[in-house]
Formats: C-alpha cells, sequence, structure tokens
C-alpha cells in the first residue's frame, strides 16, 4: 500500500513539475551561440573586462543576484542566470577576475594558476555546448596532440614512460599494449569508466529533486535498482585496483591524476571519471586561460551584470528571520553594504559558513551540519618558470608530464605528509609539469620568443603556516629560502627530463599554500576545495551537499558542490543555477545538443547527395 502511495506521489509531483517547466523561459539556445570573433590581443580593452574595479556607481541598480567569487563556478551560474533574465553582480577580491582560471603576467610571461587542460570539448560534447552558452560562441579551444600525457616513473634510477593516449578506442588499446599480461584488468577498468561516465548524471540528479524524495530512494534501495553508481561512487579506489590487478604501474595509471587524497581513501568513480574526461581529446583555451572569464563576462555585461574586481566580500547579511538579503564590500574604511534577494557564494564551503556569515548563524546545528560532511583539501604548491627560448629550442611538448617517485601512490603520499616541515622540501614525491605555451599555438604572437612552465604538486598547509600573518610580498627571506627549497627541487626533477630549461631560464617564482589563500580565497591554501575523500562521494552524502544552504536565499557553487577542476566547478555552477532558478538547464544543454547533432547528420547525409 505505502509504495502505491509512494508511486502516486512522485507522478503528481513529476507531473507538476513539467508543467511548471513549461512556463519557465529557456536560459539556453542554439540560436544565442555565433561565430568566434577575431582573438583580442590588446591587454588595455582585455584589462577593461577582466580588471573593472569596485566602485558604488558601477554597482548595477534592481539586481536580482550576488556571485561572491568569479571563478569558473560562480561565473557559470551568473551567466545561465543573465541568460535567464536575471542581472547578476560578481564580486571578485582580487585584482583580476577568473578565479583559478584567471592569468598573470611577470617580465613578459603569461602564467596560468590553475587551468592546465581539460576534455569532453569534442563536436557536440554537453561540456563543449555548455561553454558555447555561457560564452555565446566566442571562446574557441585548442585540440592537444593525441598523447596529452605522459606518466614517468622515477624509481631508484629506474626510469619507466608510459604514455596516455586520448581516442575513443586508442586509450584503451595503446594500455594493453604496454601492459600486455594485463589486458583483462584493462578491459575491467574502461568497463567501470563507461559505467560511470554514462551514469554520473544520476548523482546530479540527487542534488536537484528534493530532498526528502532523493534520501527515500537512497534508504529504500530503489535507487540501487535504477543505476549501479551508487555503490560504484563508495568503492575504494586502491581495493578495485588490487582487485584488477597485482601490478603496481597500473595501479599508477588508474589512479594518476592526484589532487591531495591517496587511492585508498579515494573514489574508484572519481578517478575512472577523470580518465575518461580526456577519452574524447584534451584541449586547452586559445589566447590562453583568461580567455574563458573574459568572454564570460562580456555576456554577464550584455544582460545587464557586471564583473567588478578588488570587491572583498567582508560578509553575508542575514536578517532576523534567518534569511540573507546582501553582502558587505570592504572598500577602503568603508562597508558598503548590497542588497539582493538571491545570494551565491563561489568561495567554497569553508570560507562561506566560517568566515562570511554573522557569527550567530555560524554555530546553528544545521550549519555545522553541513560542515560535518565536508573535510578542508590538501594544499597545492606552484612553480613559475620563465624562459627566452621557443618551444622547438627548450624541446618541450605541449602534452602534460605527470613525475612520480615510485609506483605505490599510497605509500609515497602517507610518508610524505607525515613529514617534518624541514624534511619535505627535498623529497616531493609526485608533480605535474605543463608547458601552456607549448599548448597554445597564439602563445608566440603574444609572447614571441618565450616560454612558460607550470609545475604543481600537493603540500601540507601546516609547513608553510608560521608566515600566515606576514604580509604577501614581504614575508621575509626564510619564508624566501623556505619555498624555493621546494622550488629547486621540482625545477631540477623537471631538468632530468628536459636539460635545456636550465640554461634559459630567466624568471621564476613559487606560489604557496600562502599565496594560493591571498590571491584566490582558497581555503588552507587548496585549489582544489574542499577534500575529495571518499566519505565525500557516499550517494546520501551527495544528496545532502546541495546548492541550497540552511540559510534562506543563500546558495553555493563551484567545486564544492560536485567535483574539482574546471569541469567540476561548471557543473556545480549550472546545478546552482538550476537550483536558483528552479529549472533544470541541463535540459536544453541535452536538447541544443540533440538538435545540433540532428543537424549535422542531416548536413552530412545532404553533402553525400
Amino acid at each position: 500500500m505505502w509504495l502505491l502511495v509512494f508511486v502516486g506521489s512522485v507522478l503528481i509531483w513529476a507531473g507538476g513539475t513539467l508543467w511548471f517547466l513549461r512556463r519557465k523561459p529557456s536560459p539556453f539556445s542554439a540560436a544565442s551561440v555565433r561565430p568566434a570573433g577575431p582573438l583580442e590581443l590588446d591587454q588595455k580593452t582585455r584589462d577593461r573586462v577582466l580588471k573593472q574595479g569596485f566602485t558604488k556607481d558601477r554597482i548595477p541598480e534592481n539586481l536580482d543576484a550576488v556571485v561572491i567569487g568569479s571563478g569558473i563556478g560562480g561565473m557559470t551560474a551568473a551567466a545561465t542566470m543573465a541568460k535567464a533574465g536575471k542581472r547578476v553582480l560578481v564580486l571578485e577580491q582580487h585584482d583580476v577576475s577568473g578565479g583559478c582560471c584567471h592569468t598573470f603576467t611577470e617580465k613578459g610571461f603569461e602564467f596560468d594558476v590553475g587551468l592546465h587542460y581539460f576534455g569532453q570539448l569534442h563536436e557536440n560534447g554537453l561540456l563543449k555546448v555548455a561553454f558555447d552558452q555561457i560564452t555565446e560562441g566566442q571562446l574557441e579551444f585548442v585540440e592537444l596532440p593525441q598523447h596529452f600525457d605522459s606518466v614517468v616513473i622515477d624509481d631508484n634510477g629506474e626510469r619507466r614512460d608510459y604514455a596516455v593516449l586520448s581516442g575513443k578506442s586508442e586509450m584503451e588499446q595503446n594500455l594493453k599494449k604496454c601492459f600486455p599480461d594485463d589486458v583483462r584488468a584493462v578491459e575491467e577498468f574502461f568497463k567501470i569508466m563507461k559505467v560511470t561516465a554514462r551514469q554520473i548524471p544520476f548523482l546530479a540528479v540527487l542534488k536537484l529533486i528534493p530532498e526528502w524524495l532523493a534520501l527515500f530512494l537512497l534508504k529504500s534501495g530503489i535507487a540501487n535498482l535504477f543505476s549501479s553508481i551508487f555503490r560504484l561512487s563508495v568503492s575504494n579506489a586502491t581495493e578495485v585496483n588490487n582487485r584488477l590487478t597485482s601490478n603496481k604501474d597500473l595501479h599508477l595509471i588508474f589512479s594518476y591524476f592526484f589532487y591531495g587524497v591517496p587511492p585508498k581513501d579515494s573514489s574508484c568513480m572519481i578517478n575512472a571519471l577523470m580518465l575518461h574526461h580526456f577519452k574524447r581529446g584534451a584541449y586547452y583555451p586559445k589566447g590562453g586561460a583568461s580567455e574563458i572569464p573574459f568572454h564570460i563576462t562580456r555576456v554577464i555585461q550584455k544582460h545587464g551584470g557586471r564583473v567588478l574586481v578588488r570587491a572583498p566580500v567582508s560578509r553575508i547579511l542575514v536578517d532576523g528571520k534567518g534569511a540573507a538579503y546582501g553582502v558587505t564590500v570592504k572598500k577602503g574604511d568603508e562597508d558598503v553594504e548590497i542588497r539582493a534577494p538571491v545570494i551565491i557564494s563561489n568561495c567554497g564551503i569553508f570560507n562561506t559558513f566560517q568566515k562570511l556569515l554573522p557569527p550567530e548563524v555560524q554555530v546553528k546545528p544545521e550549519i555545522q551540519s553541513r560542515l560535518d560532511m565536508m573535510r578542508p583539501g590538501k594544499a597545492s604548491f606552484l612553480l613559475f618558470s620563465g624562459f627566452d627560448a621557443t618551444q622547438e629550442e627548450l624541446g618541450i611538448v605541449p602534452n602534460s608530464i605527470w613525475l612520480f617517485r615510485s609506483n605505490d601512490m599510497d605509500a609515497m603520499m602517507q610518508e610524505f605528509f607525515s613529514m617534518s616541515k624541514d624534511e619535505a622540501p627535498e623529497n616531493i614525491p609526485m608533480a605535474l609539469v605543463t608547458f601552456p605555451s607549448a599548448k597554445d599555438p597564439t602563445s608566440q604572437i603574444r609572447h614571441p620568443g618565450k616560454s612558460c612552465m607550470t609545475i604543481l604538486t600537493m603540500v601540507n598547509y601546516e609547513w608553510f603556516e608560521e608566515w600566515r600573518d606576514t604580509r604577501v610580498r614581504k614575508r621575509g627571506g626564510d619564508y624566501f629560502d623556505y619555498k624555493m627549497r621546494f622550488g629547486r627541487c621540482l625545477f631540477d626533477w623537471a631538468c632530468e627530463h628536459f636539460p635545456k630549461l636550465r640554461d634559459k631560464l630567466v624568471f621564476q617564482e613559487a606560489a604557496t599554500p600562502l599565496t594560493n589563500t591571498h590571491y584566490l580565497s582558497c581555503n588552507l591554501g587548496a585549489i582544489y576545495s574542499a577534500d575529495h575523500n571518499l566519505e565525500r562521494f557516499y550517494a546520501e552524502a551527495m544528496a545532502r551537499n546541495r546548492c541550497d544552504t540552511p540559510v534562506k536565499n543563500l546558495y553555493l557553487s563551484g567545486q564544492d558542490i560536485f567535483s574539482c577542476g574546471v569541469a567540476g566547478a561548471l557543473h556545480g555552477g549550472l546545478l546552482c543555477a538550476s537550483t536558483v532558478l528552479r529549472y533544470p538547464v541541463y535540459i536544453d544543454l541535452l536538447l541544443i545538443k540533440k538538435k545540433l547533432k540532428w543537424r549535422r547528420a542531416k548536413e552530412a547525409k545532404h553533402k553525400q547527395h
């Protein structure tokens, strides 16, 4: 009897939802996408878009929403709402918009701070459709070579190189060639990848349907009847790898995208999803990472909104009934109050709940319950190097190089993160080496004769904590010497693989967790935001970790909503916009995707005749 009541209730709810959606105007349309214009090379013109400083007279009137933070999650939510007819103001505390998608230029070298490459931007891919909508087709991408990643194990003097290829079948076939004795293990892992990619939308749906319904479906076991993703999401990566094969090198390939969590504490689903993300190719923004905020800002402005920088939000305003109604921005000695019926925070759950909410709201049980679902992520360290030489002169490559001191990532990470502050700099076990200038063909037009390299690794925030109360660029000689011990270790390691780098080096700077906190407002220096531990991806935790919050009118966006990286943050923005608008914008994206597929099939058929 109870099952009939439930089914009847769901049908009534679904029918009501469809009726409601038909009354909603669609924010996305294929008609809004136009051919990309020429690349804007004039820096003053770019700065007028990316560096619009905050002043009172630049605040639009009759705001529908305020977004805190101009990372890709916040910008995606803002652009989606703007295209739905909302007037949105994005506030950025840094002096340039973009969050981890912004770039900085020093001594004539342009560096990315968080974007290295991304996938699923093949023709008619959902992510490509989404980018086309929030930039109205103005963002172009360069497809990287099929050999997009190299995994290199420097194991006690013995070096083993593995090429990772993109391609619907080539990725799998190449790994089978690399590991001929583990063909079955590769096939099984690719089955996991396929299931994950196809069924991951079910986890997103949990965040869009009413929470009571999501929890009922999970706790009753009904959800497991529809999809295996709910069990797969809580599968320990190390246990799955061990079940597939005893080959430690292959274990590493299955989990080489490090984000601060060892495989034994991470979800197999996330690792499989990351590799699958590049199956149809790896891509880089033509013109550099800053092209992303540049074109999204123009869409927001087109619809009456603004993206303003040097606008640090000091608090979220909450009324006596527990509803957010605005924010205050610190402008000199003055607190500027900005009111709006919707507040979206893209600066992470810890910054939002622990720093921006009033103290009396922070301590509420429902706020603490949401915080208890997450834990702070591991901090990052980046080394930026500039060279007076071309790609050909240096012998550098467009593919990224993932370096490891061992094939046992669990043991490596446990040993490294257990080290003392003094031991750590010379014992870095893993690093990502990437050359942005080699990925973008416009780099030599914009910065002729110059090349740049970024190296990323993960570190403990505590190793740098003693300097947290010092000012940026004035942290003292001890701080500089300490961070450059990490820098020298990373640079020497890169030079082992690219020996021509050393003689052409003319600029070098390191970004520590304190740098990330200052410029990007990363909680404890974690550019991947909250920890991606296994518990975070329990189906019930995914259902509860929603865009809406216990504070009425306050919403969350970005990496903390779904997963890390540009793609993860963008989906966080789409989920947030869907929640605020009470309209699942994914429906529009899927319809446009289907329409484009039909159109291209019709054009291909027409050409044949």
